[in-house]
Parts: C-alpha cells; structure tokens; sequence
C-alpha cells in the first residue's frame, strides 16, 4: 500500500511541478533560483501530507496555497538588505515572442509588497475566486478586493499609459 501512495504522488508531482515553478516565478518576480526552492519545499509538505490526501478536495489547489503560504513566509524571514536582481540569471526560460515586455512585468510585479503579489498572481494568474484567494491567504474577501485594487493600481502607475507602450522604450 505505502508504494501505491507513492507511486501516486509521484504522478501528482511530475504533473504539477511545472504549473508550480510557473507560479513560483510570478511570485518571486523572476527569481528562478528561489522559485525553485519554493517548489522543492511545498512538494515535500505535500509528500508528507500525502497519506491524508484522499481528504482534501483538490490536492492541486492546495498545493498552490501551500505554494503561496511558503511564499508569504520566505518574505518575512528575508532580511531587508536582500534584493532580487534587475535580470534574470543564465538558463532562465524566456518567452521568445517578446521577452521585454515579459522582464517589463516582472520588474514591476517586483515592485510589489509580498501579498500585492501574492493577490495578483493568484487571482489574475491562477484565475481564482475572490473567495479562493482570501481562503488560501487566510484573509477576508473584502482584503482582497482592496489588495486588487491598489496593486492593480500600483502596476498601471508603474507600467504607465499600456504596458505594449512601455515595453517598446
């Protein structure tokens, strides 16, 4: 039985490890390095957690929180001095059909305090609910409408008139 449920999370991780480091990197603003860890920890949480699985409802959206949570919590831990860097590292994946304006969006989601991020990702990203995001940041939805609205309004300050225009200088 024990290698079944191994057998099972093998498959879940293999299936969601990518959607995972996508998401990681939305949340570190490119930081590919962290992000990496950030997966590598939330599939180890959820390796241990694997034998209650069967009573979560969706394991996928559950990792996502705990993806999230791990996020929210490396930024608390982090000191203050530490910066992420103005470009990404070698071997990042890049978007060949316009990697400025892909380094544009990421230096402004940057830009963002750690739960504007967090919102906009999870909301905007991982297309959730209003409700779905509130739940997996333990906050009321009416946070995370007012935390939508200021780092919408925060990124629109940043990018200026449209983000095509922006990313064209």
């Amino acid at each position: 039985m024990r290698t079944s449920r191994a057998e099972e999370f093998k498959e879940f991780a293999a299936g969601r490890a990518s959607h995972l480091y996508r998401s990681a990197c939305l949340l570190t603003s490119g930081d590919v390095h962290l992000a990496e860890d950030l997966v590598q920890e939330t599939l180890g949480r959820m390796y241990v957690l694997w034998g209650r699985a069967r009573r979560i409802d969706n394991p996928a959206a559950y990792a996502q929180t705990v993806l999230v949570r791990i996020f929210l919590t490396h930024r608390r831990r982090r000191s203050a001095g530490e910066r992420p860097l103005a470009e990404l590292p070698e071997g990042a994946p890049a978007d060949p059909d316009d990697p400025v304006l892909r380094m544009t969006l990421l230096r402004a989601l940057a830009q963002l305090a750690p739960k504007d991020r967090a919102v906009v990702v999870l909301r905007y990203w991982e297309d959730r609910s209003i409700e779905e995001t509130a739940a997996a940041l333990q906050v009321s939805p009416a946070a995370v409408r007012t935390r939508c609205v200021r780092a919408l309004g925060r990124l629109r300050a940043l990018l200026g008139g449209t983000i095509a225009e922006f990313a064209a200088h």
